[in-house]
């Protein structure tokens, strides 16, 4: 399997996270965090809908049509994904990342994607999966450090 591919996309992905979190933590607190989130999730579909017709028509009745069900379950997590980093990033800070990202191997890789999918999963990638256990392990072992 060609590394470079999604390598490079994940790369996109974790410049435009890296851009989300700076955001979120850059902004000044409000009272109600659903605002905030509501207007990037605004910004978010303005972009969206701008570069959609740069990938071909977007025929969104039809999308809607064969993917209906998809549509609101994707909608419904990036909700729950945009409340989690919200509250993460302004209450406890970036660096609390890696909890997140450990955790989304876990649910992401091991759950959806070993369990419900049945994709490949090799010794390398258990291993990987252990080291990342243990990468929480440290993680919060170096947290109880800094508090005393």
């Amino acid at each position: 399997m060609n590394f470079l591919g999604p390598f490079l996309f994940a790369l996109i992905a974790a410049i435009g996270n890296a851009i989300f979190v700076a955001a979120q933590k850059k902004a000044i607190p409000i009272e109600n965090p659903f605002v905030f989130i509501a207007m990037a999730v605004v910004v978010c579909a303005l972009f969206t809908l701008s570069f959609a017709p740069f990938f071909g028509q977007p025929n969104y009745l039809n999308a809607i049509k064969a993917n209906g069900v998809w549509v609101v379950l994707c909608g419904a997590g990036l909700f729950i994904t945009y409340i989690g980093f919200n509250l993460l990033y302004s209450k406890y800070g970036a660096s609390n990342y890696i909890l997140y990202a450990v955790l989304s191997i876990i649910t992401t890789s091991i759950i959806v994607g070993v369990i419900i999918f049945k994709e490949s999963f090799n010794i390398y990638h258990w291993f990987s999966f252990i080291t990342s256990i243990v990468t929480v392990i440290l993680f919060a072992i170096g947290n109880n450090l800094t508090k005393t």
